[in-house]
């Protein structure tokens, strides 16, 4: 580790000076510096370009466990410290979120709800449990507000809407995308805060004309909604927070690749053994799934992804989950 040292600073400091401060031989360097690089230095060279290689092509966002994961899935064979070891030497380091975004506004004197979901994040079938919630993305033009519903089986985001204002038609238009998505089933459990938008009328009708069951979170309580608090901390950090948006058009093709390119398709959940979610979905069909419901998913998704990012990138008509607003 000494030799390896002196050679890489060799061109900051004289290689004598660091012979002797480091104690060791100039004689033994210059050795060591003519000997043919061992199997063990091959090795950890080659894995480090696949390690590099994981890590771009992943957003730049992975931390050692999901490189490893990646890894793995690849065939590439080896130990987690080893990766991480490799990412250290190289710098390569996941983005952190700056700061976390609250947008809860709450109606005085409005209809409530108890806290059915009760912290219990898990579900044992796909549509049984969605969480919903809303954050906002800052732009030269204004704000830019993004409305989610998550399922709690396989942590996909399955339904999304984007405005420029923050009202009840964000949050319904996510809603009404995520049930054409999905078709669930009567008895799905709902769970949102309490903010002004998922207690109003028009969407609390959406709500009971579907027949689902109405949770939400107690007032200033982000443990209750720790699943969706989740979501928005990964966007923020691996999304938005590395960009500086000058139109709400940037913003919304940024948010849409996330969303249906990378988060549901790529990005490695560790709630998920570090599977993706549709991975995920896929993994568990054969058990949990309907017949017809993976294939309409991933046909729901191409089809966002073939012509939504048309629509998105020119504002010039809406698709369902995409508002215009101004």
């Amino acid at each position: 580790m000494r030799y390896q040292f002196i050679a890489q600073h060799r061109q900051e400091y004289p290689i004598t000076l660091m012979c002797r401060v480091l104690e060791v031989s100039v004689s033994g360097y210059y050795a060591w510096s003519k000997r043919p690089p061992s199997r063990h230095s091959r090795e950890d060279a080659q894995l480090a370009e696949q390690v590099k290689t994981v890590f771009q092509a992943n957003r730049r966002v992975y931390g050692s466990p999901r490189v490893h994961a990646e890894l793995q899935d690849q065939g590439i064979k080896c130990a987690r410290k080893r990766v991480a070891r490799l990412m250290r030497e190289q710098e390569l380091f996941a983005q952190r979120p700056r700061h976390r975004t609250i947008t809860t506004k709450s109606e005085p004197g409005a209809q409530l709800a108890p806290n059915l979901l009760q912290r219990d994040f898990s579900a044992e079938q796909p549509n049984t449990r969605w969480v919903a919630d809303t954050t906002y993305i800052w732009t030269a033009e204004g704000w830019l507000y993004l409305a989610v519903v998550l399922d709690l089986f396989s942590r996909m985001v399955v339904g999304w809407s984007m405005a420029a204002t923050q009202d009840a038609t964000l949050v319904i238009q996510a809603l009404r995308m995520a049930i054409t998505r999905r078709r669930p089933q009567a008895g799905l459990l709902h769970h949102s805060d309490r903010g002004s938008t998922y207690t109003s009328e028009n969407y609390q009708a959406l709500l009971e004309q579907e027949g689902m069951i109405v949770s939400m979170s107690r007032t200033a309580d982000c443990y209750d909604h720790a699943a969706m608090e989740s979501f928005f901390h990964s966007f923020k950090g691996e999304c938005i927070d590395s960009q500086s948006f000058q139109t709400r058009a940037q913003a919304r093709s940024s948010t849409f690749d996330y969303i249906e390119t990378f988060y549901n398709r790529t990005r490695r959940h560790s709630t998920l053994q570090y599977m993706s979610p549709l991975l995920w979905k896929a993994r568990m069909a054969h058990s949990t799934i309907r017949n017809g419901d993976l294939a309409r998913e991933v046909r729901f998704s191409e089809t966002l992804q073939t012509s939504a990012r048309h629509d998105i990138l020119r504002l010039n008509k809406p698709l369902c989950g995409v508002t215009t607003r101004s």
